[in-house]
């Protein structure tokens, strides 16, 4: 069996992203916990201290029994398997990225949700699982998610679809709310921008639990930098996926697959 897939990030890029967010100096931080800037900058540096933690878990709006079980890598996400959905983890620099296949047996059609970094394990699958793809769907336009798009297109045939205020090449726009289907499944569209200017969640129905795409808008524990609009990530995430049932499977851009119930009760962001 395959290594589980790590945690996107940890508890210092949690802070990190909360700061760059909010355009929030050490200082700033340490004031409004009331505790010297040297203990916060060694909490920042990676020399996790409980008692600091907590400390500023409020002041960044951050869960602190969260942040706690972040910093001392004491929570992950159950494992998950859904019939009819595959995930594949290609590296990209020095990181990994998610890409996944979802699929209805019966019809054999498949479609693609973004292609990774090398699109060669899912090209396998589909020809050994006998299936054909029928769409690619893009959840947003950053290069370790579209790097093998023109590949995957020529393989397979299939057209690629992508949010329409992120139109790329290669790839047809669409305005938010749009539904596609694909054999006995329906995907419906949600926008979750604000990591990107134009971030889209896919909703998918017809496998055995409800399943969501969502790119980098949330990770397992963390979710995406607000690189565009950081409350906008975060109002859209908690608008357009937890409001999702407590059992749909997330399957993020980077790191493991969670769920909606799992990330309310355990991801910093959205506990606080």
């Amino acid at each position: 069996m395959a290594d589980p897939i790590p945690l996107e990030d940890n508890y210092t890029d949690v802070i990190g992203k909360v700061m760059r967010g909010l355009k929030l100096a050490d200082k700033d931080v340490a004031g409004a916990a009331y505790m010297p800037v040297e203990a916060f900058q060694q909490l920042r540096e990676g020399e996790f201290d409980e008692a600091t933690a907590r400390a500023i878990a409020p002041v960044l709006h951050l869960g602190r029994d969260q942040l706690v079980a972040m910093g001392r890598k004491a929570w992950r996400p159950e494992p998950v398997q859904v019939e009819g959905l595959a995930a594949f983890n290609t590296p990209y620099e020095d990181m990994t990225v998610n890409s996944y296949l979802a699929f209805d047996r019966a019809s054999g059609e498949a479609v693609a949700f973004d292609t990774g970094a090398d699109c060669t394990g899912m090209l396998a699958f589909l020809r050994q699982q006998n299936l054909t793809l029928k769409l690619i769907l893009l959840t947003h336009t950053h290069g370790d998610h579209i790097l093998e798009l023109d590949r995957l297109k020529e393989k397979t045939g299939a057209p690629a679809f992508v949010g329409n205020r992120e139109s790329i090449a290669g790839a047809e726009p669409f305005a938010e709310g749009r539904a596609f289907e694909c054999g006995v499944l329906r995907i419906e569209t949600r926008l979750t921008w604000g990591h990107s200017p134009g971030g889209i969640t896919y909703v998918i129905a017809g496998l055995e639990r409800p399943v969501a795409v969502v790119g980098d808008a949330v990770f397992a524990s963390s979710m995406g930098g607000g690189g565009v609009s950081f409350d906008d990530a975060l109002r859209t995430n908690r608008e357009q996926i937890l409001t999702l049932p407590d059992d749909t499977v997330l399957c993020p851009g980077h790191g493991p697959m969670t769920t909606v119930g799992e990330e309310k009760a355990n991801n910093p962001f959205f506990t606080g």
